[in-house]
């Protein structure tokens, strides 16, 4: 069990959706259970990197609850979010932290963990903590080893693409008077009273902005100013990874790239190394210790392994089509700027 469940009988469950993330799994699992997560449940669908059979080894052994997503349409994680209410593990959790397998929760007070990050914040109802996104930082091959120890640059923490709002993830407390959870955020009804809407802060301990908190402006319901919003707790977002795994993963949402141009603004606009962040690594010997304890295990292992194996296996096929070795071409070659700050400073006359 992880150190922040011991020392705490706060239930935090964890849920996420997973298509095809096997040689991430082992790390996002055991930072978790070290900051304080209990419990997961974990959706995956279409996988064919041995992500599913990795999880029903851990499912078997008390680690996780794997579940196919039931999803009968294309939208996975909101039909996966609906099924987790009913499941004990997320009804009967005290908080529930919806989150991909990218974002870690990078807890500042305390002793790191999530029940420090609650105590800081007063024990609202729900915190909303901000994303900041991470940098590939030039790094190309892809390597079996911890990702946040791998990426330490980002944009700067409270202006990204020429926004001030930035996304955010939110720590949902079990009496949220709860509609539904979102991926970003959840929701209570439209005709909630008043008196009754439940305490909100950001990742300082602040109460979220009014607008944000009402789901006012569709624009920012998911979303509001950064600056000062990360004192007690940063969600840190390896969006990219490495060049290899990049690839990949673009594959895994789009698997048919013929007489198509490759769009690189997703790429672009989180690859701003201009700030360096490297708190994250307080917690990289404890978090080796814990993956090593799982893979101490020889089928855990020889299954993580196995994904691994299938990761680069995928990325040396993909790069025997002309269309993706075009597109590594290209983000190589990509400039060190979000498009939308390029433009300001063409616009500005700025550029040099």
């Amino acid at each position: 069990m992880a150190p922040g469940a011991e020392q705490s009988e706060t239930r935090i469950t964890a849920v996420t959706c997973v298509k095809n993330e096997g040689p991430f799994l082992l790390e996002w699992i055991a930072y978790h259970r070290l900051i304080g997560v209990n419990d997961f449940l974990i959706y995956s669908n279409d996988c064919s990197d041995g992500t599913d059979a990795l999880l029903d080894a851990l499912d078997r052994r008390g680690v996780l609850r794997h579940l196919p997503n039931p999803a009968q349409g294309r939208n996975y994680q909101m039909e996966a979010l609906r099924d987790a209410r009913r499941h004990e593990i997320v009804a009967g959790a005290d908080w529930v932290w919806i989150a991909d397998v990218d974002e870690f929760l990078n807890i500042h007070v305390g002793d790191h963990t999530i029940p420090a990050l609650i105590a800081a914040c007063g024990d609202p109802a729900a915190i909303s903590v901000t994303f900041q996104f991470f940098a590939n930082g030039g790094v190309e091959r892809f390597a079996d080893q911890p990702v946040i120890s791998q990426f330490a640059r980002s944009h700067n923490p409270d202006l990204w693409c020429g926004e001030f709002a930035i996304e955010v993830k939110t720590l949902v407390r079990n009496d949220f008077p709860l509609q539904y959870y979102g991926a970003h955020r959840p929701f209570f009804r439209g005709n909630l009273a008043a008196d009754k809407r439940p305490r909100w802060t950001d990742g300082s301990g602040r109460e979220v902005p009014h607008r944000f908190l009402v789901a006012a402006n569709p624009r920012r319901i998911r979303r509001f100013p950064a600056r000062g919003a990360r004192d007690f707790a940063t969600l840190n977002h390896y969006a990219l990874r490495s060049l290899d795994s990049y690839l990949v993963k673009n594959d895994r949402g789009d698997v048919n790239r013929e007489n198509r141009a490759f769009d690189d603004t997703y790429w672009r606009e989180r690859n701003d190394a201009a700030h360096e962040d490297r708190s994250i690594l307080r917690h990289l010997p404890a978090l080796k210790a814990a993956m090593a304890q799982l893979r101490g295990d020889p089928e855990i292992d020889a299954l993580h392994r196995d994904c691994v194996a299938r990761h680069r296996a995928r990325r040396d096929a993909l790069l025997r089509d002309p269309a993706y070795r075009d597109m590594r071409t290209q983000l190589r070659k990509a400039g060190p700027l979000p498009p939308q700050e390029e433009a300001l400073i063409a616009t500005l006359g700025l550029a040099t």
